[in-house]
């Protein structure tokens, strides 16, 4: 017998085809999406980027209203790392104890959970809605694993259309497992940048021991230029270069001899040479170590004069690389206000007076600039 296929049937094939192209283009959307949101996580090293990127990536990915995300600590609780919007502050107050919420109880048994109605789930933590005037009407919660260990959890709150299904359950997980790799990455390089500063402070600190005159002075520096950087536009990347540069601009003074570093009184012709060899000296010395050869031109160059009478190659204008600019000034207005062998330190009006008339010539005059705005606003 021949089925015969009527016209209510056909159309009824022709909406289910049309509904699972719908849904299969949404997945490839939502891939694509993933995709995108996954490399945007992997771009940056800095902890706090990837946090807030973490919390954009949620939201863009799952169309909801917010997202939150919350760490775990070494004591069991679990901090509102970052929440998105005007009342993301107060929310950030709040701390929970594992198992505590449904946020924690996600960070205890490790299992991802979708409340389509919060109000009816007993473990919905309600203080943060009131505390916040909000209302959360659903939310799909995820844990963040490294290996087996879970670091907390991350949750998207309030679908825009429709509820949270488990199509957007498998993509978020997805996304989960990428921001916990990207966190731990971040944190990871964090320490060892923590590390690599003591290592630098330490080499800084045995320099000062050595030059009874500049005690303090690469702290100062630093200080200083971290107060001019609040001007500048400078990437994380760039500001951290720009630290390590500036404590350690005078390391090349470990190739000089105690009877010159501690002369008291003017040193000869043939002493100034050698005391000018310490930029060079100081970039050799760094250069050697392969993570801190970026920071090599901040060290050789922070003598050199923007009119090119500087030392030790004479360069000039935008030939000086820009932190070396910056420390320049940073490194002679501490000179100046203390005491050397060779000169009274003096008041900070008359340093800033020798900065400013050698604006031009010693020092680029964006960064005279930009000094004087950190003067002017008490951040030096």
């Amino acid at each position: 017998m021949i089925k015969r296929i009527t016209s209510k049937g056909r159309q009824q094939d022709v909406e289910r085809a049309q509904n699972e192209l719908k849904r299969t283009k949404e997945r490839c959307d939502k891939l694509e999406i993933l995709t995108r949101l996954s490399s945007l996580l992997n771009s940056s090293l800095d902890f706090e980027y990837v946090k807030r990127k973490a919390i954009t990536a949620a939201t863009e990915l799952l169309n909801c209203e917010t997202s939150s995300l919350l760490l775990k600590d070494g004591k069991g609780k679990l901090f509102f790392e970052v929440a998105l919007g005007e009342k993301g502050e107060i929310v950030k107050r709040f701390q929970l104890k594992i198992g505590e919420g449904i946020a924690g109880w996600v960070a205890m048994h490790g299992e991802p959970l979708i409340i389509p109605h919060v109000k009816e789930d007993p473990r919905f933590f309600k203080e943060v809605d009131q505390a916040a005037d909000f209302i959360t009407q659903n939310i799909i919660c995820v844990p963040l694993r490294i290996k087996e260990d879970i670091i907390g959890v991350i949750q998207g709150i309030n679908k825009r259309e429709g509820e949270f299904t488990r199509d957007d359950l498998e993509l978020f997980q997805s996304l989960a497992d990428q921001i916990a790799i990207a966190l731990d990455n971040a944190r990871l390089y964090g320490e060892l940048n923590e590390m690599a500063m003591q290592l630098v402070k330490g080499l800084s600190e045995a320099i000062e021991k050595r030059d009874s005159y500049s005690g303090g002075h690469p702290q100062r520096v630093l200080n200083i230029c971290m107060a001019m950087s609040k001007y500048l536009p400078l990437t994380p990347e760039e500001k951290r270069d720009l630290t390590l540069a500036a404590i350690l601009h005078d390391i090349g003074k470990v190739g000089i001899t105690d009877h010159i570093l501690d002369k008291n009184g003017r040193l000869t012709v043939e002493e100034l040479e050698i005391i000018r060899e310490h930029p060079r000296v100081g970039a050799e010395v760094v250069g050697h170590i392969k993570q801190l050869q970026p920071i090599v031109p901040g060290i050789k160059y922070h003598h050199e004069h923007y009119d090119g009478s500087g030392y030790p190659e004479g360069l000039q204008g935008e030939e000086i690389p820009f932190i070396a600019r910056i420390i320049a000034v940073a490194d002679t207005y501490d000179a100046i206000i203390n005491e050397r062998s060779y000169h009274k330190g003096k008041s900070k009006s008359e340093a800033v007076a020798e900065i400013t008339g050698n604006t031009g010539t010693q020092f680029d005059p964006q960064v005279v600039e930009v000094f004087a705005q950190a003067l002017d606003n008490g951040d030096i």
